[in-house]
């Protein structure tokens, strides 16, 4: 299954229900979102600097994960940045294959 990391940042309002509701709460409301999708919320950090949480989840899909992030994004309460994550053995099978490309200039 697809893997995904999501950075979010909280706006002020979302930084209040944060307060308010505590951060076991988030977690297991990303928790369940990610289930509606039928996905995995692998793991769910608070940190300080750019982002305000780092989450990573196994998604079915680009469409699926796609729909969690809108469905975040449209609450206004947290903005959330979405990276495909790829393994060392996805990695592996992209350096071989045969790729056809000149740089700009060439």
């Amino acid at each position: 299954m697809p893997k995904y990391l999501w950075e979010a940042s909280y706006s002020a309002e979302g930084t209040k229900g944060l307060m308010k509701d505590g951060g076991s709460k988030r977690r297991k409301a990303a928790e369940e979102a990610v289930k509606a999708v039928g996905g995995k919320l692998e793991a769910f950090y608070f940190a300080f600097g750019k982002y305000d949480a780092y989450v990573i989840v196994d998604v079915p899909d680009h469409v699926s994960v796609a729909a969690v992030a809108l469905a975040v994004n449209a609450s206004g309460a947290v903005a959330v940045k979405t990276t495909i994550l790829l393994t060392p053995e996805e990695v592996d099978k992209a350096s071989k294959k045969s790729v056809s490309y000149s740089a700009p200039g060439r």
